[in-house]
């Protein structure tokens, strides 16, 4: 198609912030760094993070990645991804003389200590998520006898617990910031006692997306979120600019899933991306709108961002040879070297 005129009338409001989080970026940059340490192929248990091109793009470069830890052979790196994995994977690992490497983002670890935290002192922990979803699972799994999971206000009604006055809620990181507090109130109308975690659950990176298209939705005819389908974080933000006004939003991995129908009597776009998302894809996204007429870019900017995270501290060993170590130590003990199980 050829490119349409600019109109005075036509416009794009790009959200700030907006893609890679820092636990994002750790996560990525982590099995970047592992390839070139210790060669293809690193193993990574689920997507790293969930976006398709991310996963394309390190698979090209040897990543492999699996559903289950088992799927992995003996005495090679396994990665556990940034939503976080459960103790029994771990376990799992162990088993398995696997090499890991854990990158799961540390806001989410937070989540996990304070499950443990409140498990041993014996609390009740309503876990607001969404079901099925990695991050819950690792969460859940680190006090499968204390953790219920609520997801959202209409759950809240068959919620049972032992001892109303010791019960906590904790959150998945990437929920909608305004649906979490309508359960949390909800919970608390039930649990007068409920008390919640020390700090916010819900990560920076997912409040200050959503209040970026809270302040454009509020002003766009037409909202394109770049993320994957699988994306927690991205598809809340859909609904974040519906809610806030948008007449129509809709979810897009890559610039040519956009239907131009779209586009008809529509004057704003507004344009942001989940924090799986690199900004390669939001270029192109702008570059198509771009040549249907939509060329000025305004920014509507909700927040500063400057947080970053170190990488995870096994990166600093040898894992090839630790894996190597590992394997060896298997084969020994299947011919009878180690008869100590």
């Amino acid at each position: 198609m050829g490119r349409m005129s600019a109109s005075p009338g036509r416009r794009v409001l790009l959200a700030a912030p907006r893609g890679y989080c820092a636990g994002v970026d750790r996560a990525v940059i982590a099995v970047e760094k592992a390839l070139e340490q210790y060669g293809a192929p690193v193993y990574v248990r689920h997507e790293i993070v969930h976006n398709k091109y991310v996963v394309q793009t390190l698979e090209k470069k040897g990543a492999i990645f699996v559903e289950q830890t088992e799927e992995v052979p003996p005495g090679n790196i396994v990665m556990f991804s940034a939503h976080g994995v459960a103790p029994v994977v771990h376990e799992e690992a162990e088993r398995g003389r696997l090499a890991t490497i854990d990158a799961t983002c540390p806001l989410v670890t937070k989540v996990h200590k304070e499950a443990v935290r409140f498990a041993n002192e014996d609390y009740d922990i309503l876990l607001i998520g969404h079901e099925g979803h990695e991050e819950v699972i690792g969460t859940s799994g680190e006090a499968p006898d204390h953790i219920q999971l609520v997801d959202g206000p209409g759950d809240v009604q068959k919620v049972e617990v032992r001892d109303p006055s010791k019960v906590v809620w904790l959150s998945q990181t990437t929920l909608s910031v305004d649906e979490t507090m309508e359960t949390v109130d909800a919970l608390k109308e039930k649990f007068p006692q409920l008390i919640s975690p020390p700090s916010d659950d819900i990560c920076y990176a997912t409040q200050n997306r959503q209040l970026a298209v809270k302040q454009m939705g509020a002003e766009s005819d037409l909202v394109i979120v770049v993320g994957s389908r699988n994306s927690s974080n991205s598809k809340r933000l859909v609904e974040v600019a519906k809610i806030a006004g948008a007449r129509a939003a809709y979810l897009v991995d890559f610039a040519d899933e956009i239907d131009e129908a779209w586009l008809e009597g529509v004057s704003t776009v507004g344009v942001t991306s989940g924090a799986s998302v690199p900004e390669v894809l939001v270029e192109q996204v702008l570059e198509w709108l771009s040549q249907r007429g939509f060329e000025d870019v305004e920014i509507v900017k909700a927040a500063e961002e400057s947080i970053t995270f170190s990488l995870p501290k096994e990166l600093r060993r040898d894992l090839r040879e630790e894996a190597t170590a590992l394997a060896a130590e298997r084969r020994g003990a299947g011919t009878g070297e180690d008869s100590a199980e």
